[in-house]
């Protein structure tokens, strides 16, 4: 008996120890994360910083894309509440695959035919702290988020989707079945259904391990016919380890105003090509769009090296 006790008191020492353990080893982190994460601008209350993206519901991110490598591990991403009213969301990070369409889908609800074989997902060694957070009007929240690769992982580009989803406010919940259906004399209300939506925005982060390489190319410039008009046509094509993302800006020979213009256009890894049709710009006198001009495509990188141009080509106007 007395073994037998020893050996239960070692084992649950063993356990509280073991779990000591991993509770400082997650403040340490959380630590680290809110020590060494590069500060957000400074922006007044209720406004939003430059560059930040915004989606059908009430809060903007920023920055618009997360990007580290070996020198930078840890990130900061801005929550900012446009309204007056408060609002409380869920973060979490996902895997998503783009297609060769430009779209973008969770691996886990994936459309038929789309493959995620070549996707090198970056969930598994990211940490990110809160994981829920509650804003009251014109507030904002830094969420820190921190890569940690193993040292063997292979060169390359990993990539996951930084998500805020809002959480329904607490409403009334209406008649229950029971309440509905209970009036025995028929004057019970019709059954209805309540649906609240729930809005969702998110952004890439990009794992940079070891040395990446890109070469990006312009193909199939054209017009095309749309629902909306008349737009401009073309195929980004991309090879390396490294996705490409940029500017697009169509420019006429003669005019100072771009034809076209595209911002924040990514080709992730996983994919060789992308299509981008885009819309002729209003400020753009179509008259000058004669036969026999020539029309100038640029993509200018806004990632890795940000000005420098990725890819150029020109097409006439039949």
């Amino acid at each position: 008996m007395f073994w037998v006790a020893t050996r239960v008191k070692r084992t649950l020492r063993t356990a509280l120890l073991t779990a000591l353990a991993a509770s400082l080893a997650c403040t340490a982190q959380a630590q680290d994360i809110e020590d060494e994460a590069p500060p957000l601008p400074d922006v007044e209350a209720g406004a939003v910083p430059e560059g930040s993206v915004g989606g059908m519901g009430d809060i903007n991110l920023y920055p618009k894309r997360v990007t580290m490598d070996a020198r930078s591990r840890i990130a900061s991403i801005g929550l900012y509440n446009r309204t007056i009213d408060p609002g409380e969301y869920e973060i979490s990070v996902v895997d998503m695959v783009m297609t060769p369409e430009g779209d973008v889908y969770p691996v886990d609800n994936l459309p038929p035919g789309v493959s995620t074989e070549r996707l090198r997902p970056a969930s598994g060694f990211l940490r990110w702290s809160p994981r829920r957070v509650r804003l009251l009007g014109s507030e904002a929240q830094t969420v820190r988020i921190m890569a940690r690769p193993s040292a063997d992982l292979p060169d390359g580009e990993y990539r996951a989707h930084f998500m805020a989803v809002s959480v329904p406010q607490d409403v009334d919940q209406g008649l229950t079945i029971d309440d509905a259906v209970g009036g025995a004399d028929g004057s019970a209300p019709d059954i209805g259904v309540l649906i609240r939506p729930r809005f969702g925005i998110s952004i890439p982060i990009i794992v940079r391990v070891g040395e990446t390489t890109l070469d990006v190319g312009l193909e199939r410039l054209g017009f095309v016919d749309t629902p909306e008009g008349r737009a401009i046509g073309m195929t980004i094509t991309r090879q390396g380890s490294r996705s490409a993302f940029g500017d697009i800006t169509v420019t006429a020979a003669g005019s100072s105003e771009p034809v076209a213009i595209a911002r924040g256009i990514g080709v992730y890894p996983e994919i060789d090509s992308r299509e981008v049709i885009l819309g002729l710009s209003p400020q753009f006198d179509t008259t000058l769009l004669r036969p026999g001009t020539v029309l100038t495509v640029t993509y200018t990188d806004d990632d890795f090296a940000p000005g420098e141009t990725l890819a150029s080509s020109s097409f006439v106007v039949p």
